[in-house]
């Protein structure tokens, strides 16, 4: 019995380790709220409601990583103007498509039948249930692939954080590092996402904290909060299948509950230490 238990809790555990690793590493790689979160979300719920099985068990996941891949890609040409992409516009425009998923699964969400609106709904919430050995297997070279992409982009995002101009002055292509940076955003988010639903805070939170640690050099900052997003989550995890016994508390509303405070925290530490914000 106990051997049933640890081989079942194993993967358990390795999916919430690279879940965190993945979370939180993209909002340090760049900027998460371009929608491919509530993009993943919108081709998951779309799956479920309308009773897709195409991929056999893979459907959802599947749906979810091709919407949030999707939405990524349309934020980033609607952002686009004359060859550029500004930071302001591609933020407002994740925004106002994050304000559009959000009606869209609630549309759905009305269209569904009990059934249908009861999985839509523990789907949002986040949980790492699901993982197996697939789909640990699944996300493993996503994972080593996005680390090493974004961590050879890591000097020129060090050139970024100075501003645009200067960077371009120091031999940085911005729209190409952008572009770089937006696709390891979409991939790693939209298959966590596919995977454990949506997960919040850990992604904001976590960064900013070992930030202050680390410092901002991102080639230590990436790596750094990858390992510190995947213990975070497995921790959140335990604490989510053992706070209530036998019940199991929804590991996204368990993120948000804690990282919110956390955030809010850290932002009223910058103003304070800024003077405010101008």
């Amino acid at each position: 019995m106990l051997l049933v238990r640890s081989s079942r809790r194993e993967p358990l555990v390795l999916g919430a380790l690279m879940l965190g690793l993945l979370v939180a590493f993209v909002v340090a790689a760049g900027s998460g709220v371009v929608g491919v979160s509530s993009g993943a979300a919108v081709g998951a719920a779309g799956a479920i409601v309308a009773g897709a099985s195409l991929l056999g068990l893979w459907t959802i996941g599947a749906a979810a990583f091709a919407g949030g891949v999707i939405t990524v890609a349309v934020v980033h040409l609607a952002a686009r103007s004359g060859g550029r992409t500004e930071v302001v516009t591609l933020i407002l425009t994740g925004i106002a498509m994050n304000a559009l998923a959000g009606a869209v699964i609630g549309l759905l969400m009305y269209l569904s039948d009990d059934a249908e609106l009861r999985n839509v709904s523990f789907w949002t919430l986040g949980s790492v249930a699901g993982a197996n050995w697939s789909r640990v297997a699944a996300f493993a070279p996503m994972a080593v692939l996005g680390v090493v992409v974004a961590c050879s982009q890591a000097r020129r995002l060090d050139l970024l954080s100075l501003g645009e101009g200067p960077a371009r002055h120091l031999g940085v292509d911005v729209e190409q590092t952008r572009r770089i940076t937006l696709g390891v955003v979409a991939v790693l988010t939209a298959a966590a996402v596919a995977v454990a639903g949506i997960l919040m805070f850990v992604g904001l939170v976590v960064p900013h904290l070992v930030r202050m640690i680390s410092g901002p050099r991102h080639r230590w900052l990436l790596l750094s909060s990858a390992v510190a997003g995947a213990l975070v989550l497995v921790v959140a995890d335990l604490v989510a299948r053992t706070a209530v016994a036998p019940a199991e508390l929804p590991l996204g509303t368990l993120t948000a509950l804690v990282g919110s405070p956390v955030f809010f925290w850290q932002l009223r530490r910058t103003r304070s230490r800024q003077g405010g914000w101008a």
